[in-house]
């Protein structure tokens, strides 16, 4: 859907990086962050103007409103000057995201060739804490190599050039995320 009939985006052909990487990395075609993300679908939505998410039926960060046209900002708390009650609302919130399914993604629970090329998909619901933990050790997990070992040398989430933009990206996710789950657009991360 992507929102085309409303002109929030269009569905398109996801396109990978063809971008040389350095030959420090034994690609083999077993670790599904190789060719990401592709093996696990091809198509996506590409989002129009300030329009954001899986189906661009979100505001990008920053901006709220039918047509997410209004400029937002957030003021977040550093962490020591929080009342007792803004921690314990706080702390509320997690166990809340802890108990709560997440009603927009599931992970996967083996690799795409423990499902037989996409044939034997292994996907399972996720609380919406989880699928912040689970997407960080996705992103910083060693790489699986042919033979069945593992190449520790590696840690796309901490050791490249990404590591600010991702998490930077990682955390507002998650925020967001909070604040659908307890319905207060006004909840950041101190």
């Amino acid at each position: 859907s992507c929102g085309e009939v409303s002109g929030r985006g269009v569905c398109q052909d996801v396109v990978p990086s063809n971008s040389p990487v350095g030959a420090q990395f034994p690609f083999s075609g077993i670790d599904d962050r190789e060719n990401w993300p592709i093996v696990f679908y091809n198509r996506t939505c590409q989002c129009q103007g300030n329009f954001m998410g899986y189906n661009c039926g979100e505001c990008r960060f920053g901006y709220t409103g039918p047509n997410c046209t209004v400029r937002r900002s957030m003021i977040r708390k550093e962490i020591f000057r929080m009342t007792m009650a803004e921690k314990d609302k706080l702390i509320a919130y997690l166990n809340l995201a802890k108990r709560t399914i997440s009603p927009d993604y599931v992970i996967t629970t083996g690799t795409y060739e423990q499902m037989n090329n996409g044939s034997n998909p292994m996907f399972a619901d996720i609380n919406v804490y989880d699928l912040f933990v689970w997407l960080h050790y996705y992103a910083s997990r060693d790489a699986f190599l042919e033979d069945g070992s593992v190449w520790a040398n590696i840690d796309f989430a901490h050791e490249a050039p990404g590591f600010l933009p991702w998490h930077r990206f990682f955390l507002l996710l998650w925020e967001r995320e909070i604040q659908k789950v307890t319905g207060d657009d006004n909840f950041t991360i101190p």
